[in-house]
């Protein structure tokens, strides 16, 4: 026998879950599930990624989010309202994902958004109406437990109350989209999620809902628990021994009861969950499955229509500027020489490539917005990376380097043979402005293309190796901030070290600049942990450099990508949610820039380099050009 996972957080439940998406697919493959479904905080930021990943290994995702309902108006941000009650929601069709996409985002409204992403019971009932989604009833913490319990009893009246609202539920979703959760795998410590299960199973019964069987993984195997467990610390700022302090005496939360005293928040087996669950709640796992369609939440480009002049299409109006240029730049050539021929056939051979896949589009967006800055008075760079090797850019003056006397290879910019079947990617070209010309810059990209299809995007820090070590350090509680320093300051900073950590990435599967510390400076390290036979980590401290090596370059706090801008033909919230900026600045694009690609939206990046405003400055102070 099989069954389905349906609630399953991974490192986007950020300082909760440690999951990494691809280390799901491989957990799903060794318990030999049917499939996975993904149901991160609040959140769906991981869905392209989980989604890429469960994909290449065989399996159908399933795309959800656990949701956080408030009691009241969503609208009131007063401390009586900030309780939240959570609602797993997950999508059947692709209808169904646009309906969570629309969820996620009014969570995520500046008039909704209280210390989390919230919306309130009728906002999540008029998207329910439409009848693409399916849902169950949440952990302890879900709309349903809490209407059945008072603390850590159950409430005197709570079968009627129960039942009640499992009808409401019902009627919220539809029949058969709703299944009443329980959730067993950790019963055998926390006793009353036992007596929690037995009464909702007796409210199923009555109310004539079926149950379901879930775990609540927020790691992928038992041996990952004390690992997810300094992520807590980390969002607690507690110590471990602090932890265990509180549970001594009895004052612990159910979070630390739950967390610091069990792993068995995992993707258990089948074997696992049927010592806990019947077989019909194991089976609905995979019914709910059934009743998803294996959609595809990815597309390819969707540029924004770009307004040409004179009634020509974007092909013909990027070959009259390539054109343009192209007189210009050879106005004193013979046209029978080399060089001109040379030229002629590297320009009709990009243009021939960029306008028969649809990109010509992309380079007049990027030429007009440069011309935008430029007829502002700012001046912009000159090209960086491999834009620099495109001769359609340097005609266009996106770029002012010319590529050929230089021998820059057009394929390391643009190689339209790695385009995936119906798949078309985007090409990069990161530009250079000046700082002061930023926000006047993106605000002339939203007025050209539409407030609602421009938006910038987020993007997540992650535990660098310096951050990992001094974070299980912290968690452990016992070695003195002196200590800690001194050991972080023998760590290289990752970009200093960049070419070196791509080896040990294809040595050991993974980059890791503690490794690269160990192996290149050993004696600064030697004290604390070293490399010993068949690179065993030994020394005092080998356990806790064993540990930070595991949660290196786990996703914890999320912000605004510096550069990173994505524009679409239709509002950006048709393809990806939109997210509350940490500062309260508007809404952000809640993919990070790959994904806002897969799912077709065009990502531009636009650096403000303070390095160009001083330029200016001087060239101010001297007078102008001279």
């Amino acid at each position: 026998m099989k069954y389905t996972p349906l609630h399953v957080h991974s490192e986007y439940s950020l300082l909760d879950g440690l999951s990494k998406c691809d280390d799901i697919s491989k957990r799903i493959e060794e318990i030999g599930a049917t499939s996975c479904a993904l149901t991160d905080h609040g959140t769906v930021s991981g869905a392209v990624d989980f989604s890429n990943e469960l994909r290449s290994t065989g399996f159908q995702p399933l795309l959800g989010c656990e949701m956080y309902i408030c009691n009241g108006l969503v609208t009131d941000k007063v401390k009586e309202n900030r309780k939240l009650n959570h609602q797993v929601v997950i999508a059947k069709n692709a209808k169904g994902w646009s309906d969570l996409l629309s969820l996620v985002s009014l969570s995520n409204k500046k008039e909704h958004f209280y210390h989390k992403p919230r919306v309130d019971i009728d906002i999540l009932a008029a998207i329910a109406s439409q009848k693409n989604l399916v849902s169950f009833s949440g952990h302890l913490g879900s709309t349903l437990a809490n209407a059945i319990t008072e603390g850590e009893r159950l409430d005197p009246d709570w079968m009627k109350k129960g039942v009640a609202k499992a009808k409401d539920l019902e009627l919220m979703f539809g029949k058969g989209n709703f299944f009443i959760e329980i959730q067993l795998i950790d019963s055998k410590i926390n006793k009353f999620a036992g007596v929690v299960a037995n009464a909702l199973r007796q409210i199923a019964k009555v109310a004539n809902i079926p149950c379901v069987a879930t775990p609540d993984a927020h790691y992928c195997r038992r041996q990952d628990a004390e690992d997810q467990r300094v992520l807590l610390c980390t969002a607690l700022k507690k110590s471990i021994s602090q932890v265990q302090r509180e549970l001594k005496s009895g004052t612990a939360s159910n979070v630390l009861k739950t967390s610091f005293m069990s792993n068995n928040y995992h993707i258990p087996s089948y074997d696992d969950m049927k010592e806990f669950h019947t077989d019909e709640e194991l089976q609905n796992t995979n019914l709910i499955l059934d009743m998803c369609e294996d959609y595809d939440i990815t597309k390819s480009p969707q540029p924004p229509e770009f307004k040409c002049p004179e009634g020509l299409n974007p092909e013909e109006y990027l070959r009259k500027l390539c054109r343009d240029g192209w007189k210009k730049k050879m106005a004193s050539v013979d046209n029978t020489s080399d060089e001109f021929i040379e030229y002629g056939k590297r320009i009709n051979n990009e243009l021939d490539i960029f306008t028969s896949i649809g990109l010509s589009s992309y380079f007049l967006i990027v030429d007009d917005i440069l011309q935008f800055v430029r007829s502002k008075g700012y001046i912009t760079g000159p090209g960086r990376g491999s834009a620099a090797g495109c001769m359609v850019s340097n005609l266009l003056s996106v770029t002012q380097v010319d590529p050929i006397p230089y021998n820059l290879i057009f394929e390391r910019f643009y190689n339209a043979g790695r385009n995936a079947p119906g798949k078309i990617s985007w090409p990069d070209i990161d530009f250079d402005i000046p700082k002061a010309a930023r926000e006047e810059t993106i605000e002339y990209i939203k007025n050209k293309y539409g407030e609602e299809n421009v938006a910038q995007i987020i993007t997540f820090q992650k535990l660098k190796g310096k951050a990992a070590l001094t974070r299980t350090m912290a968690a452990r509680g016992n070695i003195s901030f002196e200590e800690q320093k001194a050991i972080t300051k023998c760590l290289p900073e990752p970009a200093s070290v960049s070419d070196e950590l791509q080896d040990i990435e294809e040595e050991y599967g993974y980059s890791s600049s503690i490794i690269w510390a160990l192996e290149n400076t050993p004696d600064k390290l030697k004290n604390w942990c070293y490399l010993g036979k068949d690179n065993k980590l030994e020394g005092r401290f080998a356990k806790i450099f064993e540990q930070a090596i595991r949660i290196e370059h786990t996703k914890i706090i999320a912000g605004k990508h510096a550069a990173g801008i994505v524009i679409s033909s239709n509002p950006i919230s048709k393809s990806c949610p939109m997210v509350l900026d940490n500062k309260g600045k508007g809404m952000l694009a809640g993919f990070e820039g790959p994904s806002c690609e897969e799912v077709g939206l065009l990502k531009l990046d636009c650096l403000a380099i303070r390095g160009l405003d001083k330029v200016m400055d001087v060239v101010n102070i001297v007078g102008g050009e001279n």
